[in-house]
């Protein structure tokens, strides 16, 4: 079997002989007149009219049979199978290559849609083979370090990230149906804050300014409220400087969004008809859905669950370590770990929020947002402490927020959801590398 490297040369000879016959192996004007589903939709039609037209795409798996060939031809849309006759108008070609083809279509004798071509040209040479004609593309680390080839390859995975695409736009479609406007804040950001976490840090030359990436648009997005604006969300990645595992990532997407003149409770139905209208969208209509083998129903009311009582079941302060798998709300928690909360009425030791988990995963953090300037104050400063005392996650002091919270911000309620870990769940995924474009990734030594 041929190495890489002499697969690789015989591609660059094929590629110089195409621009020693004058041919460009990557031109600019590109004949296209529709996109492979459209011919397999039309297929009787054009085949009783003898059309004739241009496709273009990659090429994959060529059969050679004597002196004629068949391959398929490959575009974002769908795959149909070539003819060509003589074979040997193939010399140049190579599995991978993107070609035009002109043509018009036939069924084979065994009932396979087919082109018949009458021309056909490279449009762009590839100089190295595809994975599954050289050793196949099976290993884990190598498909996350080159995506590209893992769209490419597995269909499934391509699926996924079309799932996530249509994920963001049904979100989109629901707030904005809600009367929510989506905003673009700051990642730049002088002082980082709207949770605890690490922060990345980085340097401003036109102004000598140490900046942070936002760890999240909390603070921003309620400068908003302040503002003037009552139903606000922004939908962008966030960077925090921790560890990574199946669920965590340096660089994820979250959805952030807050509305005046409510509370966590109102927030309770509006998430129940935030999920039962996501996986309506992308379940048939059909409100179970399957997450590592369990069925996960969200046609009942959500589950609720006391943060002590967790605590007393299991004995163990991460709540990610219980596997709550059916839709659950979980609240009581000690006002301590949520600082940019309001704390209950009845209970002021208990943060007024609660959290969403399900299939395991932490999935929505929500508040009734605290909005008295001289407590918030407080809140900062005993995180300062945390702060000074070693705790690098600790929230900051950021008397920008203070100051727009002293023009007064309107009661209201927000909450955060990891976009990441709605994916997983939603496309059955058990790492969020499978959902993640391009996970953070040691370098290959």
């Amino acid at each position: 079997m041929p190495t890489l490297e002499e697969l690789r040369k015989t591609r660059i000879q094929k590629l110089e002989a195409l621009k020693a016959n004058h041919k460009n192996p990557y031109p600019s004007d590109i004949k296209r007149d529709f996109q492979i589903r459209t011919v397999l939709n039309k297929f009787w039609l054009w085949q009783l009219t003898k059309k004739e037209f241009y496709l273009a795409g990659r090429t994959k798996s060529i059969r050679i049979h004597g002196q004629i060939a068949f391959f398929d031809l490959e575009d974002g849309s769908g795959k149909i199978q070539c003819f060509l006759n003589p074979s040997a108008l193939l010399a140049d070609f190579d599995i991978g290559d993107f070609i035009e083809i002109k043509g018009s279509v036939f069924k084979t004798k065994q009932g396979e849609k087919t082109v018949r071509l009458r021309e056909i040209k490279v449009i762009a040479k590839t100089l190295r083979p595809l994975p599954e004609k050289w050793h196949g593309f099976k290993d884990v680390e190598e498909r996350y370090r080159k995506r590209y080839l893992d769209l490419l390859m597995n269909p499934d995975v391509r699926e996924k990230f079309l799932i996530r695409s249509r994920i963001l736009s049904e979100l989109r479609n629901f707030f904005e149906n809600n009367g929510f406007v989506e905003f673009e804040t700051p990642v730049l950001q002088l002082i980082p804050g709207g949770a605890m976490a690490k922060p990345f840090k980085t340097h401003l030359n036109a102004l000598n300014l140490d900046l942070y990436l936002r760890v999240a648009p909390e603070l921003y997005l309620k400068r908003l409220l302040v503002g003037g604006f009552e139903k606000v969300y922004e939908i962008g990645r966030n960077f925090r400087n921790e560890g990574i595992d199946a669920h965590h990532n340096p660089e994820f997407t979250m959805l952030e969004a807050y509305i005046a003149y409510k509370n966590s409770s109102y927030l309770k139905i509006f998430l129940q008809d935030l999920f039962r209208y996501l996986v309506k969208k992308l379940n048939d209509n059909n409100l179970t859905i399957i997450y590592e083998n369990n069925p996960i129903d969200f046609s009942r009311p959500f589950e609720e669950k006391k943060y002590d009582d967790l605590i007393k079941e299991f004995g163990d302060l991460d709540l990610a370590k219980k596997k709550l798998i059916q839709p659950t709300f979980v609240s009581g928690f000690p006002k301590e770990l949520l600082p940019l909360s309001k704390t209950l009425e009845k209970d002021s030791s208990k943060a007024d929020a609660f959290q969403i988990f399900m299939g395991g995963l932490e999935l929505v953090k929500t508040f009734t947002e605290l909005n008295d300037p001289i407590e918030q104050r407080q809140r900062f400063e005993e995180q300062e402490k945390l702060r000074a005392a070693g705790e690098e996650e600790a929230q900051r002091l950021d008397e920008d927020f203070l100051e727009a919270l002293e023009y007064g911000m309107p009661p209201c309620a927000g909450f955060g959801m990891g976009i990441d870990r709605l994916t997983a769940l939603l496309t059955n995924s058990h790492t969020l590398r499978e959902i993640i474009l391009f996970p953070t990734m040691k370098p290959k030594e």
